[in-house]
């Protein structure tokens, strides 16, 4: 079967940048155009494998309901220790986070 090769333009990558909220150098643009056409051009070939008959698998591993108990335990940090590992400003004993919207 002849297969056709799926080739990225810069512009489709720098909108899939955009749409990920990443800001690419125009070097990491060539990089992610010729991975993501190669990651691409892979699933291609994937998808000619026959799976006609293959069972569908959730997991492998054989492990069922590997779950724990949750169990609440005391904290011994104070609230000062605490804020003290924020590298933002405190203000009466609040973190003061930058605002959201600009």
């Amino acid at each position: 079967m002849l297969r056709t090769m799926t080739t990225l333009t810069k512009d489709q990558v720098l909108h899939i940048a955009k749409l990920a909220r990443l800001t690419l150098t125009p070097e990491e643009v060539d990089k992610m155009t010729k991975e993501l056409s190669s990651i691409l051009n892979y699933i291609e070939i994937l998808n000619e494998v026959d799976t006609t008959s293959v069972e569908p698998t959730a997991q492998v591993t054989g492990i069922t309901n590997a779950l724990r108990e949750d169990a609440v335990k005391p904290s011994e940090a104070k609230p000062d220790d605490l804020l003290g590992a924020s590298p933002l400003p405190i203000t009466e004993h609040q973190i003061q986070a930058p605002h959201a919207h600009g």
